[in-house]
């Protein structure tokens, strides 16, 4: 079965790093399907029923975002809390349709690895930053598997770094 990737960026164009990992994706269309948010909801306006039906027709689901102010783009937070509702993502009635399925984040970081951690800059690691995705997922019943990230897109990292990443990233997902 494929694996759904919902990208999650309002600004494609202009980021290098999703747009590589998007390219590496779009070359295995038999291996994944693509789902841009802000491409197919211009208007944010969620189609609440295709979007559980997308997520109900795939066993691995990637969701792919920039991680900016500490958090996920207010897209995606909107997209959570439209999307799992009650009586299908969790609680009574038909709920946990998301159980067993296996989710992780694809993001990508302005900041460098080192300014992630207790000794850091920001004082707190990735891992510690994303919790609360854990828990979402955690809740629903669904496989959570963490993070892919590339750290230090701010800085102008060398071409062969970012493609070397998007490879790297292609594998993380295929062996979730």
């Amino acid at each position: 079965m494929k694996t759904l990737v919902i990208i999650i960026h309002p600004n494609l164009e202009s980021s290098l790093i999703n747009r590589l990992w998007l390219e590496a994706l779009k070359k295995h269309p038999d291996k994944y399907t693509l789902h841009d948010l802000h491409q197919q909801y211009p208007d944010e306006k969620i189609d609440i029923a295709r979007e559980q039906q997308l997520l109900e027709a795939h066993d691995k689901i990637i969701f792919q975002f920039p991680f900016y102010w500490f958090n996920c783009p207010p897209f995606f937070k909107k997209w959570l809390d439209e999307v799992l509702t009650h009586g299908w993502a969790y609680g009574k009635g038909s709920g946990y349709r998301l159980a067993g399925k296996k989710i992780a984040l694809g993001i990508t970081a302005g900041i460098r690895e080192n300014d992630y951690s207790a000794n850091g800059r920001y004082q707190y690691t990735l891992r510690e930053l994303t919790a609360p995705f854990e828990v979402t997922f955690n809740y629903v019943r669904a496989d959570y598997r963490f993070f892919f990230a590339f750290y230090g897109a701010e800085h102008n990292p060398e071409t062969a770094t970012v493609e070397e990443n998007a490879r790297e990233y292609l594998t993380f997902i295929d062996h979730l």
